[in-house]
């Protein structure tokens, strides 16, 4: 099991090769990129260090697909909008700015821990049918991100001053953040059939990790207060938030 931080010193190594250029040039550009950068490379090293069987492969390519559809969406984001909000306050302060690559690295680790546990185990694993049931889930998760976050993108093109509330943002105020949440429930569902107990226990933290993390930390928290801010005196979004599901994109009842 101590083997694991191996992967934990690459996640953090890749954040400091990254922050260097970042912090000295001001740019907001490569931060979300060595977000994503993380998972496919501690994939990547895990993978080619085990037995190569059909359940690692499959574990692989959730990965890849995953962070190879966010980094480039927000890459490309990136690019277009020039600079992240978010970053405003500790772009220029190296400990501040430090601090948040550094969390950054422990997060991918934290996340990825489940996956890693099926990648370092030399033994071979044969499929479990039932793990489709988290193949499922974790398309299904990748699908509302992706379409939620072009919806977002598109809409904020020549609506840059309001909050959107069309297409499956109609049904959910962060219906992005529901889809991501459901890709690391997947994924940790789909590796749960090929865990001991002891491992099983320790890989829960990996889809709580993520859920907390967007619910309480960096994700649903920072874009509610933003709004809140920018709307206080909106009648239409305090009724649009009122009426609106935080996460899930269904219809409430009226």
């Amino acid at each position: 099991m101590l083997e694991l931080f191996y992967y934990l010193v690459i996640s953090l190594i890749i954040q400091m090769i990254l922050f260097i250029p970042a912090f000295l040039f001001k740019t907001d550009k490569l931060t979300d990129l060595s977000y994503s950068l993380s998972f496919v490379i501690l994939a990547f090293f895990a993978f080619f260090s085990s037995t190569h069987d059909a359940v690692r492969i499959i574990l692989l390519l959730m990965i890849l697909l995953w962070a190879l559809r966010l980094g480039s969406y927000l890459f490309y984001r990136i690019n277009k909008i020039g600079r992240d909000t978010r970053f405003d306050d500790i772009r220029n302060n190296f400990f501040k700015f430090f601090m948040f690559w550094f969390l950054q690295g422990v997060s991918v680790f934290v996340i990825m821990i489940n996956s890693l546990f099926i990648f370092s185990s030399n033994s071979n694993s044969n499929f479990n049918y039932l793990s489709l049931i988290g193949v499922a889930i974790w398309a299904l998760g990748l699908s509302i991100e992706a379409i939620s976050d072009i919806q977002k993108f598109n809409f904020k093109q020549n609506n840059k001053d309001k909050w959107i509330n069309s297409g499956l943002w109609t049904y959910a105020r962060h219906p992005n953040y529901f889809g991501e949440m459901l890709c690391w429930a997947g994924i940790f569902i789909y590796t749960a059939f090929y865990l001991n107990s002891i491992t099983l226990i320790y890989s829960v933290i990996s889809p709580l990790f993520i859920i907390f993390l967007l619910l309480f930390v960096t994700g649903i928290p920072t874009l509610e207060k933003k709004y809140d801010a920018q709307f206080k005196d909106n009648k239409e979004y305090l009724l649009y938030k009122k009426k609106t599901n935080l996460l899930l994109p269904i219809k409430l009842k009226n």
